[in-house]
């Protein structure tokens, strides 16, 4: 029950953000920017401070602006007519976004600024050198990828329902990044046993139809090997 309990608020949550993500052209932008500029960093060969530093000044961007469109609807909805008041309380949050937004842009800056000029083949080298960053590479696209399809789309979030699965898509990802790093058939079939158990649950649960599993393994499989074609 307390399991059950925990997986319905977290799906609420991540519904929230997806609305925000729907309705908000401002999210959008910034969610694309931060999508963007995380691959970037990655491709860059930040260190963990550095990601660290990145990923949560884009978290704190994020926050601010899903924290002013509540804002926004609640005065709306409190408020039908025009009140000066409403639009201050709209105004105050429109520009805690603009700080964030702002302090986003300067630490960028300073975590960019010492990469770039960058060598491109170093930086290659760097990432095919480096197992982890290509794998969280991967992931992040796929992820990122299922997210953009559910907007898409205009239907469910990346843990209930829509186009594509978000779960066949990580988990057949997973199953192409064990591919690339084992030759051990065993642990091969054994992976590909759990991405095919985790897609047909989806469709046994009626959560997906059959497409949207495999339009999402599909996409798992052809944007990780893409990556891996790429880098290694």
């Amino acid at each position: 029950m307390e399991a059950r309990r925990f997986i319905e608020s977290f799906n609420a949550a991540v519904e929230g953000f997806i609305y925000v993500l729907k309705t908000e052209r401002n999210m959008r932008i910034h969610f694309l920017a931060a999508f963007f500029f995380i691959l970037l960093g990655v491709y860059l060969n930040f260190s963990y401070l550095e990601l660290i530093a990145l990923i949560v000044t884009i978290a704190f961007v994020l926050a601010a602006e899903m924290f002013n469109t509540a804002i926004e609807h609640v005065v709306d909805m409190v408020r039908n007519e025009f009140h000066p008041m409403a639009r201050i309380i709209k105004d105050i949050g429109a520009g805690a976004v603009l700080i964030t937004a702002v302090s986003a842009v300067i630490v960028g800056y300073m975590l960019f600024s010492r990469k770039l000029p960058f060598d491109v083949a170093v930086a290659m080298e760097s990432i095919r050198n480096s197992p982890w960053h290509i794998t969280f590479l991967a992931l992040i696209l796929v992820f990122g990828s299922t997210i953009i399809g559910k907007i898409l789309f205009h239907k469910g979030t990346p843990l209930r329902g829509g186009m594509p699965s978000g779960h066949a898509a990580i988990a057949f990802s997973i199953w192409t990044i064990i591919i690339f790093f084992t030759k051990n058939s065993i642990v091969i079939g054994l992976s590909f046993v759990m991405a095919f158990l985790i897609a047909r649950h989806r469709i046994k649960d009626s959560i997906h139809t059959i497409w949207e599993v495999v339009a999402g393994a599909v996409m798992g499989v052809l944007l990780t090997t893409l990556i891996f074609q790429l880098f290694r």
